[in-house]
């Protein structure tokens, strides 16, 4: 008996092994896919960032061109009013759908949805629209994961991973921040770490920024650090007073931007008419003419806010362009106010952008505006850099509750894990603000909406699966908590020989265990083909 048992062993780990042999090479594919593609797509970016500066500049310099900028943003509004009705997956800023898409709850057609999603975005950025790349880029990255998977034909699970692998890589190559990729799979994606998601994330992010970086040495072109114009000291204990309060006014400013893009989601659900097709490119109209003025008005608006952010570090030559006579402190706050509204309405028309950038140049203003206060008060100048980051990471995380991920980006973005706790301090006080206020995370409520539109709810229907557990399964051995289920599934009985067990998250699954397990899902025959790959 012992022979035998010891003959099992090695075909339980030989399972167990090729599992993570194939999430290693599955993530490897995708992420130079997905990194060939987003770091081509950013390059286009930066590119019509550039030539969208210049024709505001001419054109304000020639009002005579006007009526032309007018009818270039009409025109480039029918082109992604187009693209919106076409696929509905690139409404939006394209994180809560790559989200949907890791969970199994959205399917993309992968080589439509990415090329709308492209292009979409492209012409915005090219209109001069007040968006960032990073959220597309995410969109983007999760269908390149799908895309990989349906050519290479893995089973269902193994897809998730792919299209996770993807997102993150996305993630990870426009913000230039790997790091903060791999963190955005286990605290946004899945809401949890499991070896799979890890290996698959980190293979794939791996594997994208080696790409990104061949692209770029081979285009004969450099990959700046980001945010270069900061300087970087030490915060004494006696300066932390105004750490607890940046966080409270990002924490509340956060606020006030989820409680305004959730009005703005229902003021433009009023822009209906009979054909819905046309309620959508309506929708998209108002928010192009809206940032195309705004742009108009402020260039420092302009695009996701890489250029904003690093015109506020102490190393920069140059300050925010002076708007309508104020000072810098004017200017700042009028920036602040002008990037705060048209984000929301980007968030609330549904038009494809991206607030990733965005959220954090809000931070940035707020942070440049406190620094004069804090200074008035007493703080050293030296700390203003080092402030300004802290404020990035509070409000991005009042909006979008994803501490985590806010604290590793700022790591990331300094360079240096020695500022981590004011960080923590101001990331902890923003996070407590919104749930006091009840706020969900935004990427999280969007999605939620984006279900609630597209009829995911109402098709789902409630399925009882039942499905024995199988030697060297994902699930052998694994507490119930610690296995990724699909989105909305629910072990509700184990049998087990005589024994009828009522699971909670600690319950440890055993082989031969029959599992009976309730699923609310409109495709059933992905569900069971999910449940086969992690217990069979």
């Amino acid at each position: 008996m012992e022979l035998l048992n010891n003959e099992k062993k090695p075909n339980k780990r030989s399972k167990f092994y090729r599992n993570f042999i194939e999430l290693i090479a599955v993530g490897s594919v995708t992420g130079i896919v997905a990194g060939a593609i987003v770091t081509f797509f950013n390059i286009l970016v930066h590119e019509g960032e550039r030539i969208s500066r210049n024709a505001y500049a001419y054109v304000r310099e020639n009002p005579a061109f006007i009526p032309l900028l007018i009818f270039v943003l009409i025109a480039g509004a029918f082109l992604i009013g187009v693209a919106v009705n076409i696929s509905s997956v690139v409404r939006g800023c394209g994180i809560p759908q790559a989200e949907g898409g890791t969970r199994g709850v959205i399917r993309f057609k992968w080589w439509r949805d990415l090329t709308l999603m492209f292009a979409a975005s492209l012409v915005s950025i090219f209109m001069g629209l007040s968006i960032g790349a990073e959220g597309p880029s995410v969109l983007i990255g999760a269908c390149a994961g799908d895309g990989v998977s349906a050519l290479s034909r893995r089973n269902q699970m193994v897809r998730k991973y792919q299209v996770t692998g993807g997102a993150c890589t996305g993630l990870a190559v426009a913000s230039n921040a790997p790091l903060t990729g791999m963190a955005f799979a286990f605290e946004e994606a899945y809401k949890r770490l499991t070896p799979e998601v890890f290996i698959c994330s980190v293979s794939s992010v791996v594997f994208g920024m080696l790409t990104k970086n061949l692209i770029y040495r081979l285009l004969g072109m450099t990959i700046a650090n980001a945010f270069s114009t900061y300087t970087f000291y030490d915060l004494p204990l006696s300066a932390y007073g105004f750490v607890v309060l940046a966080g409270l006014a990002c924490g509340l400013l956060g606020v006030g931007f989820y409680k305004l893009s959730m009005l703005m989601r229902r003021a433009f659900k009023k822009v209906n008419v009979k054909n819905e097709k046309i309620s959508h490119a309506l929708r998209v109209l108002i928010a192009v003419l809206a940032g195309g003025l705004v742009s108009f008005l402020a260039v420092s608006v302009m695009g996701g806010g890489h250029d904003l952010i690093e015109s506020l570090g102490s190393g920069t030559s140059e300050n925010a362009e002076a708007l309508f006579g104020f000072g810098l402190a004017g200017t700042l706050a009028v920036v602040l106010v002008l990037k705060f509204l048209i984000t929301t309405v980007n968030v609330g028309s549904g038009i494809p952008c991206g607030i990733f950038i965005p959220l954090i140049a809000i931070g940035a203003c707020l942070g440049a505006l406190l620094n004069m206060l804090w200074q008035a008060w007493g703080m050293e100048s030296t700390y203003c850099d080092l402030m300004i980051m802290i404020c990035m990471s509070a409000f991005f995380t009042a909006v979008v509750k994803a501490p985590i991920t806010s604290i590793v980006m700022i790591c990331e973005f300094t360079g240096s894990f020695a500022h981590l706790l004011p960080v923590i301090i101001a990331v902890a006080i923003a996070y407590i603000i919104g749930e006091l206020f009840r706020t969900e995370g935004i990427y999280e409520e969007l999605l939620e909406q984006y279900e609630r539109e597209t009829g995911v709810h109402e098709r789902a229907v409630r399925e009882v699966f039942t499905i024995t557990l199988v030697k060297g399964s994902i699930a052998d051995n694994r507490q119930v908590r610690d296995v990724l289920w699909p989105k909305g599934a629910r072990v509700k009985e184990i049998a087990r020989g005589n024994e009828t067990i009522l699971p909670d998250g600690d319950t440890i699954l055993r082989v031969d265990d029959v599992l009976t397990i309730v699923c609310k899902t409109d495709n059933p025959v992905k569900v069971r083909d999910e449940l086969e790959h992690i217990l069979g």
